[in-house]
């Protein structure tokens, strides 16, 4: 029987630095055996079970499969939300626009 090799990456991003690590496994496993496995987090203080973990950009829980050629994803909580973010610059640029009026 010949098994195929499942190739997956894990990366993990920070405001000026990014993690990749690239993995061959020889057999499926969770994404959090994967993660573990990979060493990403030794180094560093990241909590995988307090943050959203993805692949290619959609939510998964640790105990689903890796297939080969997964992307898994560790984010980092977001420091302001969108929406937030959106609706303060909106009132910074209406401020500007009616200062140049008056």
């Amino acid at each position: 029987m010949n098994i195929q090799p499942i190739n997956i990456t894990i990366v993990y991003a920070l405001k000026n630095k990014q993690y990749v690590k690239k993995m061959k496994l020889k057999y499926k496993i969770s994404v959090e055996e994967a993660i573990l496995r990979s060493n990403i987090i030794n180094s560093k203080t990241i909590n995988i079970y307090n943050k959203n973990v993805g692949i290619y950009g959609n939510i998964v829980n640790l105990s689903d499969f890796i297939k080969n050629g997964d992307r898994i994803e560790i984010y980092r909580p977001l420091l302001i939300d969108p929406r937030e973010l959106r609706r303060k610059k909106i009132m910074l640029h209406k401020k500007n626009i009616l200062k140049d009026v008056y």
